[in-house]
């Protein structure tokens, strides 16, 4: 009886990795930062004796409780390694569906839902947190977690990690574009689509905002702009010099979570992905994320 309960608790903590790596990938904003961390939280749960397995009532909560602290830790070190990066670094996009099968708390209207907090755009905005703040986000408003138990977490109260939360809604609200209806954002893209394989610089100036940015992480694996781009007609000009530069690279659309967006295919590899911005009816902001090691959940074209 003994070795079927322990057989049981064991299955049990292995069927958390999913829910783990959803977790991780939203507090650090890559894939392998991700498996890192929840790699170290295995490791803690198997360092444990049998007696201290035994005598966590919750394997699940402790787990997460471990990974959010090993996160922490990671995002304490992170901005130094962003500022070490070759180029604009951004968060490593994912497929929409990439954690399908997380467990997550139903949705209440004052949380994200979990498809938009893989999005690039939320993630940029996560970016911008002190880590404490980001980990009360991403435990509370994405998973749900009550702030007695973050405040185990963080080691803080849970006031105040309530107001870490409310810190953070705060930098969402202020950080992010007004989100527009997906219909709309993915008309505007098409358009963008067809001025950029039309290659008229008129025509594809006319679908950017004159303000728009494009960013650009190669992670000084692969050609990217060193800088991002600014304006219309700069970043008109630029994206036609890439296609004529490249002629045998095409975009293809491909649904994100932050609506349709492009993979860029050379021969049988996705060399990219490419994220936009909507605003006022044109694009706002381009994000393409080119680094390899940054698209490893994308497989094959």
């Amino acid at each position: 009886m003994v070795q079927e309960d322990a057989v049981t608790v064991d299955e049990a903590v292995i069927a958390e990795r999913r829910h783990l790596l959803a977790l991780a990938y939203r507090m650090l904003g890559t894939v392998s930062e991700a498996e890192d961390a929840v790699q170290e939280t295995y490791a803690r749960w198997y360092r444990l004796t049998a007696a201290e397995r035994d005598a966590i009532q919750s394997p699940a909560a402790w787990l997460t409780r471990v990974a959010s602290r090993v996160c922490l830790d990671v995002l304490g070190s992170a901005r130094a390694r962003r500022e070490r990066y070759v180029g604009p670094w951004l968060p490593e996009p994912v497929p929409s569906d990439a954690f399908a099968g997380a467990s997550a708390p139903a949705d209440p209207l004052d949380r994200v839902t979990l498809d938009d907090s893989v999005s690039m755009a939320l993630l940029l905005v996560l970016e911008s947190m002190t880590p404490a703040e980001r980990v009360a986000f991403v435990l509370h408003d994405v998973f749900g977690m009550p702030f007695d138990e973050i405040a185990e977490t963080v080691g803080r109260s849970p006031a105040a990690c309530r107001q870490l939360a409310t810190s953070a809604r705060r930098r969402v609200r202020e950080g992010r574009e007004q989100p527009v209806a997906r219909a709309e954002h993915d008309r505007v893209v098409r358009a963008f689509a067809a001025a950029t394989d039309g290659g008229d610089l008129a025509q594809l100036v006319a679908v950017l905002d004159p303000e728009v940015v494009l960013t650009s992480d190669g992670g000084g694996i692969v050609s990217a702009a060193r800088r991002p781009v600014h304006g219309a007609d700069n970043v008109a000009r630029f994206i036609l010099g890439l296609v004529e530069k490249f002629p045998e690279a095409r975009l293809e659309p491909r649904e994100t979570a932050d609506g349709l967006g492009f993979v860029e295919v050379q021969g049988d590899r996705i060399t990219g992905v490419i994220t936009l911005s909507v605003r006022d009816g044109v694009v706002s902001g381009i994000r393409a994320v080119r680094n390899p090691e940054k698209l490893t959940l994308w497989g094959p074209a």
